[in-house]
C-alpha cells in the first residue's frame, strides 16, 4: 500500500511540473523593424522585422535576423575602449581608409536619432525602426 500511494504520489508530483514546462512560454519579446540603408551607393533600402526579448539588447535582434534571413548577415568587431562596433552589414563594411561607417539610427514620426550607445548595450522599444546606414565621416 505505501509503495503504490508512493508511486502515485511521484506521478502526481511529475504531472505538476511537466504542466509547468509544457506551459512556460519564455521571456516576453518586443518586434522592431531593422532597415539597411547606403548612402554611398544608389540602391533600394532593404527592410527586415525581427525581435528581441523584452529588454534584450539591439545584438540580439541582429544574431536573431541573421539567423532566419538568408539575405542579411553582420559582423562586429570589440573594441578595447568602446565595446562592441559594426563592422559590416550585407558584405559591406565601413572603411578607415575611405572614411566610412555604419551609423545607428533610431526613426520615429520621421525624425532620426543617432543612438548613444553601440549594439551591446543598445535595448530596442517595441516596435521600433532601427536604421542600419553606411555613411561617411567626410562629405566632400
Amino acid at each position: 500500500m505505501a509503495a503504490r500511494m508512493t508511486a502515485l504520489l511521484s506521478v502526481g508530483l511529475l504531472l505538476v511540473w511537466l504542466q509547468g514546462t509544457l506551459t512556460h512560454k519564455g521571456p516576453a519579446t518586443v518586434s522592431i523593424k531593422l532597415s539597411v540603408e547606403n548612402d554611398l551607393a544608389n540602391v533600394t533600402p532593404q527592410t527586415y522585422s525581427s525581435s528581441v526579448v523584452e529588454r534584450g539588447v539591439l545584438l540580439g535582434a541582429l544574431r536573431r535576423l541573421q539567423e532566419t534571413q538568408q539575405d542579411f548577415k553582420f559582423t562586429v568587431k570589440e573594441d578595447p575602449n568602446y565595446g562592441l562596433l559594426l563592422e559590416s552589414v550585407n558584405g559591406e563594411a565601413g572603411n578607415e581608409h575611405k572614411q566610412t561607417y555604419w551609423e545607428i539610427l533610431s526613426e520615429s514620426s520621421g525624425e532620426y536619432t543617432s543612438l548613444d550607445v553601440g549594439i551591446g548595450c543598445y535595448q530596442p522599444k517595441a516596435n521600433e525602426h532601427i536604421i542600419l546606414r553606411l555613411s561617411t565621416w567626410s562629405k566632400e
